[in-house]
């Protein structure tokens, strides 16, 4: 990659570390913050979820301004506001200014670090051919940034209590403006291949937007109440923050090796392979027994596959409708990857409350999961129409070898080989030019 390729791919991973650790970590946050403001466990379900659907009702906003003023102005607006409702709880614990908070953070860390935002910056400063390597390194900011944040984020709780995290956590989003320089202030000018109104009317637009809405489900249910699953299964609320880490171990991981893997994968059978492996580990976790051991191993693959689903998921929207509009169109794919957040953080509240477990939860998500990798599956490009045999050649062997020589199926280039009576006109023919 070149000199400008390496800055934004860089900052962008950077900035994503910034906000994934801290949206990773707020689950951490759940129950400090519905005991200090007794809004309850549904109730804060709820706004978590409202916040991740309010997230993704701007993504397409974000992106499109993105690729109209460039990505500086928007994500230093954002830092400055997310900085200020994540400690606003801190502050004044009151239930409304808690969900407020909830709504507002998701909405700031979007401008900040949406990927929305952050792929088309990438989509159009990185050559084609390390697309997927970029990519990969943009998951694994996803990825570090959790890795780091989840343990000390519990260390500050535990050690200076909820407030003093928070706080902490939210004077980290201002390091986000620094960052926002290394990005073009313009993007440049390009044509886009196909309107954007003809790329929503597509099926296989679709397709792919609606395996990452299943993502987000899945995904989000896990950074919200991944705590308070631990803690129904009876094992220590201290093992969360090792949990979160262990996640982001192999979100890190799975990241760079997608992003490897792309270089000469198919992004469909790639995508539909993550998929696969979500479902087949969530039915271990059920099977197995209760234990640390089941429980990290379940993070560490479930981490494998978190990020992972970016790059495979944008290779196919950038293959299919190019670069020019790519923020614009990865914003709408948000857009359905955060109705799905919103969808797994209500539903996996509300199924918590009323049931006391969370194996409703599990069952669905396994089907969802089987259901991204069939429509990642079908999104394989079309295979290339065969060659047709031509009918056998009559004749001697020398004419079937001829015939053999020029090549049946060939692409229409004249054959090396000739028969003798071929070059002896065309030495005639030679010797008879005037050049």
């Amino acid at each position: 990659m070149n000199p400008l390729a390496w800055r934004v791919t860089l900052a962008a991973a950077a900035l994503t570390a910034l906000v994934a650790g801290a949206r990773g970590a707020s689950g951490l946050f759940v129950s400090p913050l519905n005991a200090a403001s007794g809004i309850g466990l549904a109730s804060l379900s709820f706004a978590l979820a409202l916040g991740q659907l309010a997230l993704g009702l701007t993504q397409p906003l974000i992106g499109a301004l993105a690729d109209r003023q460039g990505a500086p102005r928007v994500i230093a607006a954002g830092a400055l506001v997310l900085a200020l409702v994540t400690a606003l709880p801190a502050l004044w614990p009151a239930p409304w200014v808690v969900a407020l908070s909830m709504v507002m953070v998701a909405l700031a860390g979007s401008a900040v670090a949406s990927n929305g935002l952050l792929v088309g910056e990438i989509g159009r400063a990185v050559p084609p051919s390390h697309s997927g390597l970029a990519m990969g390194l943009l998951g694994a900011g996803a990825s570090l940034g959790p890795l780091l944040l989840g343990p000390l984020t519990m260390w500050a709780i535990d050690a200076r209590g909820w407030a003093w995290a928070l706080t902490a956590t939210a004077l980290l989003g201002l390091l986000a403006w620094p960052l926002a320089t290394a990005l073009p202030r313009r993007t440049q000018a390009a044509t886009a291949s196909q309107p954007v109104a003809d790329v929503l009317r597509e099926r296989r637009f679709w397709r792919v937007a609606a395996s990452f809405g299943i993502c987000g489900f899945h995904v989000a249910f896990l950074a919200a109440h991944m705590p308070g699953v631990i803690e129904r299964c009876g094992l220590p609320s201290s093992l969360a923050g090792v949990w979160i880490g262990v996640a982001g171990a192999g979100n890190l991981a799975g990241s760079l090796l997608m992003g490897l893997a792309l270089r000469r994968g198919e992004p469909a059978v790639l995508l539909a392979a993550m998929y696969l492996m979500r479902a087949a580990s969530i039915g271990a976790l059920l099977l197995l027994p209760v234990s640390a051991e089941a429980m990290l191993g379940f993070a560490l693959l479930m981490g494998a596959t978190h990020m992972a689903t970016l790059p495979p998921t944008s290779a196919l929207v950038a293959r299919q409708h190019g670069v020019a509009r790519l923020g614009t169109l990865f914003g709408v794919v948000m857009l359905v990857h955060q109705l799905g957040a919103f969808a797994g953080i209500a539903f996996g509240g509300w199924a918590a409350a009323h049931t006391g477990s969370d194996t409703l939860l599990w069952a669905v998500d396994i089907a969802l999961a089987l259901g991204a990798a069939a429509l990642a599956w079908r999104s394989r490009p079309a295979p290339r129409p065969g060659r047709r045999a031509r009918p056998r050649p009559q004749g001697s062997g020398s004419q079937r070898a001829s015939s053999a020589a020029s090549g049946c199926g060939s692409t229409g280039l004249p054959s090396t080989a000739a028969t003798p009576a071929r070059r002896s006109a065309s030495a005639s023919t030679a010797s008879a030019s005037p050049l």
